[in-house]
């Protein structure tokens, strides 16, 4: 996995189209889809600062009653939540070591 541009200025695994403008250079989306229950499109992106970052969207069918759906969105939140959590976690500087 490199992290360094090539001589166009795009990384190896940018898309090196459209999608790169305005300094950043964006992947080509890669899609988790559960036909008609789910779908999860991730896209890693190298802002124009050179700091990485993985953008995600997921899109999840939510039951028919109110109630339901809102136990739903809490359990996705919550997931989510520790998610992004481990990601931060996992992507700090440990001491004592290269970043």
């Amino acid at each position: 996995m490199t992290r360094r541009a090539g001589r166009d200025g795009h990384t190896e695994w940018c898309g090196k189209d459209h999608r790169c403008g305005l300094g950043e250079h964006r992947s080509d989306e890669i899609v988790v889809d559960v036909a008609g229950r789910s779908r999860a499109v991730l896209v890693r992106v190298r802002t124009a600062t050179g700091r990485e970052h993985a953008e995600v969207r997921v899109r999840v069918a939510l039951a028919p009653s109110d109630l339901a759906a809102r136990r739903q969105l809490v359990g996705l939140l919550g997931d989510l939540r520790q998610a992004v959590t481990r990601a931060a976690i996992a992507s700090r500087p440990r001491p004592g070591r290269a970043a």
